[in-house]
């Protein structure tokens, strides 16, 4: 996530995508010991640290990676990312601030949380912060870190980084309608998980506009989802539902009005 600037700086900026180590498994290349290689293979799995003892054949870890790319975000997730300032040189920095936005295509968003007051960074020593943000826009976003300090010649110098990520959305929705002669609209909802990990789906609802009401038939008589308590979705499965809505009185009796009613709610 690093530029490299033109000017050689005092200070340098850092900048650090924050999200949820992963288990890192070993890798398993074996064969029988009356093979050509004999135990070798065997051996050298045996001696990887990454390696359950006595199940070094099965793809389990026991130690935590970092993430190795910057990933994927999703639409609702929240983004967390460590910024920090370190003093390279050999003498004091003074006046040292960190300021970092977040620039969408609708607004800007200030997302430094410590406190503005600039200060002085001694030798090897840094200033950090860690920043979080729901995503709640689509498509471009760029994180604009701008750093400020006091030079060698008592002016004051600052200079900025940016760095562009894409915001996905993690589900796709399609709908189909169907209508039957007692003026009753049946809507099918499929949602597929189009993110690259699994997602529960822990309520989906959908809400009629004033001229109709709605009945989940989701739901089977005690009140029990049909998905069972948990609905999980791996990546790419999807998962159908189904909704009744039936018109009502104001405008069941008028057909013009029934041919306008072309916006039944929302899917939530």
């Amino acid at each position: 996530m690093d530029n490299k600037d033109l000017v050689e700086h005092l200070v340098a900026l850092k900048v650090m995508r924050l999200t949820k180590p992963a288990l890192v498994s070993p890798k398993i290349v074996t064969c029988d010991f009356k093979d050509l290689p004999g135990n070798i293979l065997n051996n050298y799995l045996k001696d990887d640290a990454t390696a359950v003892v006595q199940m070094e054949t099965l793809a389990t870890g026991q130690f935590l990676l970092l993430p190795q790319s910057f990933g994927n975000i999703y639409l609702g997730e929240t983004f967390s990312c460590y910024v920090c300032v370190h003093n390279e040189t050999n003498q004091p920095v003074q006046s040292v601030s960190i300021k970092a936005d977040l620039q969408t295509s609708l607004q800007r968003v200030p997302l430094t949380t410590q406190n503005n007051s600039p200060i002085m960074l001694d030798v090897d020593e840094t200033l950090s912060d860690v920043i979080h943000h729901e995503v709640k826009d689509l498509g471009t976003h760029i994180l604009v870190c701008e750093v400020t300090y006091m030079s060698n010649y008592n002016t004051l110098v600052s200079f900025r980084k940016f760095f562009k990520f894409e915001v996905m959305k993690p589900l796709d929705v399609k709908t189909k309608f169907c209508n039957v002669e007692s003026d009753d609209v049946f809507l099918e909802a499929q949602v597929q998980n189009i993110t690259s990990g699994p997602i529960i789906l822990e309520q989906v609802t959908l809400e009629s506009n004033h001229q109709f009401s709605v009945k989940s038939l989701n739901e089977i008589s005690d009140g029990t989802s049909v998905f069972g308590d948990v609905t999980l979705l791996h990546p790419q499965e999807s998962c159908q539902y189904l909704y009744c809505l039936t018109p009502k009185e104001t405008i069941s009796n008028d057909i013009k009005l029934m041919a306008a009613a072309k916006n039944i709610g929302k899917f939530d």
